[in-house]
């Protein structure tokens, strides 16, 4: 079976406006990277939109209804907040962001593919259930996770998160979700301040592995392993999401851990071979940060390669 990457052209028209980080052109480079030979055995779909039902699993209904309704004329910006920037086509994207998270469960529970990559914005592990922040509105992971587990009928759904920042949203959606894990690694005192080490959730089970600025290769490779994939086999999921951040690389302007585009393919290697253990293989991975494009670019095509197994 192949990897299927699910993306859609309305998410390069989701606008941040001049000058902000998480821009259209990030998108761009990756999804003109994928398009070299080496990739061509990729299925790609589009995207279709998630539906209210699959929205509710994560978000309040307030929320939604607030987000839905948002309505922002031609050539305009409205600002949640001073980093969280929506235009006219925000809410179309966000929609296909968190669908292409859906749809690619639905694929991968059904065996029609190995597993998936969703090249999508706005990004969505800072969303929280009754929030928009940190340049997301809603949380495609953890969308995807309750679908894992409500849809399909899966018994141990996993988050694993190395974005360079701490999923607050994703925590604090599955803190008290049963039969979830959520997984961080991230650099300690960055946006959003959370993510301690005793954070360990509610009914779900969190484990966050907060590294210092400054963290390299090695020294992140022996906390990923040692402290979130040991407690991530001893939960045994039979269904992985990756919240796919690269924003870790060395490169990157909005933090201070110093990675390289091979720590990434470890890394993913690492979570393949706990799905290959318990999770029949089923893994599902969505896009979240990465700021500098050619240090994204290249951790991405990393990161999509050990999907595809080459």
């Amino acid at each position: 079976m192949a990897t299927l990457l699910f993306t859609h052209p309305v998410c390069l028209e989701h606008d941040t406006g001049d000058y902000h980080p998480e821009c259209a052109d990030r998108l761009k480079a990756v999804l003109n990277a994928l398009e070299a030979e080496e990739f061509m055995t990729l299925l790609r779909e589009e995207a279709p939109q998630a539906t209210h039902e699959q929205i509710l699993r994560a978000h309040c209904p307030h929320h939604i209804e607030q987000f839905l309704a948002t309505e922002v004329a031609t050539g305009e910006h409205h600002y949640v907040d001073p980093d969280t920037v929506m235009s006219p086509k925000t809410v179309e994207a966000a929609l296909r962001s968190a669908g292409a998270v859906v749809a690619a469960v639905d694929a991968v529970a059904a065996k029609q593919a190995r597993n998936a990559f969703c090249a999508v914005r706005p990004p969505g592990h800072h969303a929280e259930r009754d929030a928009s922040m940190g340049f997301c509105f809603l949380n495609n992971a953890a969308i995807g996770a309750l679908h894992a587990r409500d849809a399909h009928g899966f018994k141990r759904v996993a988050v694993i998160d190395f974005d360079v920042h701490h999923g607050n949203g994703t925590q604090h959606i599955l803190w008290d979700e049963p039969n979830v894990f959520y997984g961080s690694t991230h650099q300690e005192h960055a946006y959003p301040n959370t993510g301690l080490a005793h954070e360990t959730g509610g009914k779900g089970r969190m484990v966050n592995v907060p590294l210092p600025a400054g963290t390299g290769s090695d020294d992140f490779r022996q906390a990923f392993d040692d402290l979130l994939v040991y407690k991530l086999r001893e939960f045994a999921p039979d269904f992985i999401i990756i919240s796919a951040g690269f924003d870790a690389h060395a490169q990157d302007p909005l933090a201070h851990l110093r990675l390289k585009t091979t720590d990434f393919r470890w890394a993913t290697e690492k979570l393949l071979e706990v799905a290959s253990e318990s999770a029949g293989n089923r893994v599902v991975s969505v896009l979240e940060g990465g700021y500098e494009p050619p240090a994204l670019v290249a951790s991405v095509k990393e990161h999509v390669r050990a999907l595809m197994g080459l």
